[in-house]
């Protein structure tokens, strides 16, 4: 039996003519004669039949010269991109002094003797330093039901103690309500750090808790206008709900500083929180009574800082000059990941200094003094730049030609990358090269992000973007293809234009990019520091963007208006259906629709602009497995930490530039 040659494009004279002529509606509103006989249906009916003669030959192009024609293009396959995961290193006991962790540190998975092991380096480095810790303030309840701050004793006095025969200090209210606070103030900026607090309590003083579940959350100021506190992890509480002499540990995330009763600090606190249904069904109940402290001192235990799966080459010399052009030379180790600065190819004649050459994307404007080079990322191959023969017999140099028997180096790169990067949480436990006062290191998340090179379909679905846009940003289109070709953590762009419409109510030629960074398993409960871009990716996109847009257009990079929603559900089960299964059923489901990465029914993203209706949402949760009826569902707004708010809205609206993004689900059985 002889191969089928695949059919590529199976459009046909009539059906191009069809389309052609459903479009003329659209685009030539007046054109109303369709007839044969019309002038403009007959060069519809030539350009069909040139189409159809392209589509003929163009389905027989084997794969070979298809992969021909993208390097035509300049086309080649995306490298392999390198996970990345928070790396955090624990101290042996906190420091009077800084512990430097440099960049460049590597951290590693454990060798055994069927597997190497998986590499990661720090981006940056990092300084533990000691907390200077400036005030200590109660927020607590008055008899009225207003809250109002207090200041505690100096964190001196507390570092010493309370005496015993001294009336301890009370850090709520004597009957504690929820948002009641202990504020801890610091001068130095703890971001990032692992903050420790050795506390001395009144034995069993702040009862009616379960001692495992206290109702209290430690939260950071973020410096922001918009969303002013953000969560802390706990790493450690030997308290028991602030009940007896012991330990607490929290993982700062980025901190910003925050005015409160004139003074402009970096705060700490512990909330008494809200109780949930589902947390109080897991035994959580809230305080009778303050729990009263006698003695505290804040320290320093470590710190959290963002690593690249890559392994760091220094100084490999890649040969010498034979004085020609168009020289190659090759990487030992491959594949090379993108090079940051610092990183590049170096040219040494005895003698004379060292040159740094500069790397390319091509050599299109490369003149013959230009010290440039290109590399290519999956092969590990580096390219002087060619002799050119041309029309009038003369011969061009695209790039300078290093002096014969000139040393070449590579001044350092990093290999690495893949999804054997995207390790579990937990398993980057090894220091490659110990480090003072350093006692263990581990990644409490999982690293997200590693791709493999680029497949070869992959690529040729790739290839009509690029010779729609040509590297040029002209439509929408042309700016979320760019946005989204580019190796930045970015998951989805989207690109607004000003209307004619809208005139006036924006500078002319203003045109707006929104991005939301890749997010690993984006399908939960999101916070908001996850959702906006890192300020280098939008600094960076907007330069990659600027080489490419029309000289008129005023470009604007930033996240999109998050608008947060929270779903109130209530239905009944069969019988025979788990409560907790169902429960995980729905919550899933809500959490994967109302999302800005895998929303909506298409799961690409909830579209932009797209109001959120009740029925949407029964439309979503259809035909999961165990639900006997649904007796309603309630849409409300989410503030920024995702809590419910307001009364039910029947429909919840959005701007052209806002995505709906989920808050905190409930859902209850009837």
């Amino acid at each position: 039996m002889s191969l089928a040659a695949p059919i590529l494009d199976d459009r046909r004279f009539q059906d191009l003519v069809d389309e052609a002529k459903n479009k003329i509606p659209h685009y030539t509103p007046k054109w109303t004669d369709h007839n044969v006989s019309d002038p403009g249906v007959t060069l519809i009916e030539l350009f069909a039949w040139l189409t159809e003669t392209t589509l003929f030959r163009l389905n027989r192009v084997p794969e070979r010269h298809y992969v021909k024609f993208m390097e035509m293009l300049g086309m080649t396959l995306q490298p392999p991109m390198p996970a990345k995961a928070p790396v955090t290193f624990w101290l042996t006991a906190p420091q009077e002094s800084e512990v430097t962790i440099n960049v460049g540190t590597e951290v590693a998975t454990t060798q055994t003797e069927t597997e190497s092991s998986i590499i990661f380096t720090t981006d940056t480095s990092f300084v533990i330093q000691p907390p200077e810790l400036n005030t200590i303030l109660k927020r607590y309840t008055r008899s009225n039901g207003k809250q109002d701050y207090a200041t505690a004793l100096s964190p001196r006095r507390f570092a010493d103690g309370i005496p015993d025969e001294k009336e301890p200090f009370e850090v709520f209210s004597s009957e504690p309500k929820v948002n009641d606070a202990l504020y801890f103030g610091f001068t130095t900026d703890m971001s990032h750090h692992i903050l420790g607090f050795e506390m001395a309590w009144q034995e069993a003083s702040g009862s009616g808790i379960h001692p495992a579940l206290p109702p209290l959350i430690w939260e950071a100021s973020t410096g922001s206008t918009g969303t002013r506190w953000v969560e802390c992890e706990w790493d450690l509480d030997t308290t028991k709900g602030f009940n007896t002499n012991g330990s607490i540990q929290i993982h700062v995330p980025k901190m910003g500083k925050l005015e409160i009763r004139k003074k402009e600090l970096y705060w700490i606190r512990v909330r008494v929180k809200q109780i949930k249904a589902s947390e109080r069904d897991e035994g959580m109940e809230p305080y009778s009574k303050s729990p009263l402290l006698r003695r505290m001192i804040s320290a320093s235990w470590g710190g959290t800082i963002p690593a690249t799966h890559s392994h760091t080459i220094s100084k490999e010399i890649l040969g010498s000059s034979d004085g020609s052009a168009g020289q190659r030379f090759q990487l030992k180790v491959v594949p090379v990941l993108e090079r940051r600065e610092g990183e590049h190819v170096i040219v040494h004649l005895t003698g004379e200094e060292a040159q740094a050459w500069q790397e390319v994307a091509d050599f299109a404007e490369s003149e013959a003094k230009d010290k440039h080079y290109t590399i290519d990322s999956n092969r590990g191959e580096v390219r002087l730049g060619p002799a050119i023969r041309q029309p009038d017999g003369d011969i061009k140099l695209y790039g300078a030609i290093p002096p014969r028997d000139a040393q070449i180096t590579f001044s350092a790169y990093r290999t690495g990358g893949g999804d054997i990067g995207n390790v579990r949480r937990g398993i980057l436990n090894t220091l490659k090269t110990a480090i003072p006062f350093v006692a263990k290191v581990s990644n409490r998340t999982p690293a997200e992000g590693g791709l493999d090179q680029e497949s070869l379909e992959d690529a040729m679905i790739r290839a009509p973007k690029i010779m729609r846009h040509r590297d040029r940003a002209v439509t929408p289109q042309d700016y979320e293809d760019l946005a989204l070709s580019t190796s930045l953590n970015i998951g989805r762009a989207k690109c607004i234009q000003t209307r004619p419409s809208e005139a006036g109510l924006s500078a002319p030629g203003q045109v707006y990019v929104t991005i939301i960074p890749k997010i690993f398993n984006p399908a939960r409960l999101l916070t908001q520091a996850e959702l906006s871009p890192d300020p280098a990716d939008i600094t960076r996109l907007r330069t990659y963007l600027d080489e490419r847009r029309l000289l008129t257009v005023r470009l604007r990079i930033e996240p999109p208006a998050y608008r947060g929603v929270s779903v109130r559900v209530e239905l009944g089960i069969s019988e025979d259906a788990d409560r907790d299964e169902v429960e995980k059923l729905v919550l899933d489901k809500l959490y994967t629709f109302l999302n800005p990465l895998t929303g909506w029914r298409d799961g690409k993203g909830w579209p932009f602009g797209r109001d959120l209706y009740a029925s949407d949402v029964f439309q979503c949760l259809q035909g999961l497995a165990g639900i006997q009826y649904f007796r309603s569902v309630e849409l409300y707004d989410a503030n920024p930490g995702g809590e419910k708010q307001g009364s039910p809205l029947e429909v919840i609206t959005t701007l052209t530039h806002s995505v709906i993004a989920s808050g905190v689900h409930e859902v209850v059985f009837v």
